[in-house]
């Protein structure tokens, strides 16, 4: 898993870009031309990253799941027996709380199923293993949270997913045992493609719930072409998204 994390950070913006300003610098003067092309594509690229315009269009090409109405909350139960809320990683050992919680990315994700399961009364299921080989599991970091945070009960967790793969083969290996096969999933509007792709060949009926859209109108000055720092980390985030939609249809058929 660390030489795993290791390859992805380097391959992928920003670690790529940081790489070629490094490689920009060390040929300064034994390759200045080649030097020069490594420096335009990085400042190049953490300038286009930077951009909340690119992270519009980013993710208006990942998103590819329409928001479920409001009207459909309260009928959710005709159409599913359960909700899934994928975990997305931790925030580690906040003073403020004196313990790992979710990150934001997750807070939004368990907003949404909260709101949906008082909506619909069905049951939820966290998904999410272990982050740096330590407990408590991402699963139950979500599940506390839900708890003391939304007021919401969670019936069972998954806690040993790595991927959104594994998200949905140990998920299924939780569910489909006792008869829920329809399931509501709850996800990032960028990551639900992936995901819901993965809890179908999983053996689920899927009923995307996609949140957090960002290929929507970003509203910023000169309508997204300032640079913004968050849009840095935005943009890896639809970067990481899009090679992970390539490699599972390659390695996971």
């Amino acid at each position: 898993m660390p030489f795993r994390y290791f390859v992805k950070q380097l391959l992928l913006p920003p670690g790529l870009l940081l790489l070629l300003l490094a490689l920009a610098w060390w040929w300064r003067r034994s390759r200045p031309k080649l030097a020069a092309v490594c420096f335009a594509l990085g400042f190049g690229g953490f300038w286009l990253m930077s951009l909340p315009i690119f992270v519009q269009w980013s993710a208006a090409l990942l998103e590819r799941e329409p928001p479920l109405a409001l009207s459909e909350w309260a009928t959710l139960a005709q159409h599913a027996d359960a909700i899934v809320v994928l975990g997305s990683g931790r925030e580690r050992g906040d003073s403020a709380w004196g313990a790992d919680q979710p990150t934001g990315v997750g807070l939004e994700r368990q907003r949404y199923a909260a709101r949906l399961a008082k909506a619909s009364g069905l049951p939820i299921l966290t998904s999410g293993g272990l982050h740096y080989g330590t407990p408590p599991t991402e699963a139950q970091l979500m599940a506390d949270s839900l708890r003391d945070d939304f007021g919401v009960s969670v019936r069972w967790q998954e806690g040993r997913s790595r991927t959104t793969w594994e998200n949905a083969q140990f998920s299924a290996q939780v569910l489909l045992p006792v008869g829920v096969k329809r399931v509501v999933l709850v996800t990032h509007a960028w990551h639900m493609p992936r995901a819901a792709w993965s809890f179908r060949k999983a053996g689920f009926e899927v009923v995307p719930a996609p949140t957090g859209f960002l290929g929507t109108d970003n509203a910023r000055p000169l309508g997204g072409w300032l640079p913004e720092f968050k849009s840095i980390w935005q943009s890896g985030q639809m970067m990481n998204e899009a090679v992970g939609q390539v490699g599972y249809s390659l390695f996971y058929r």
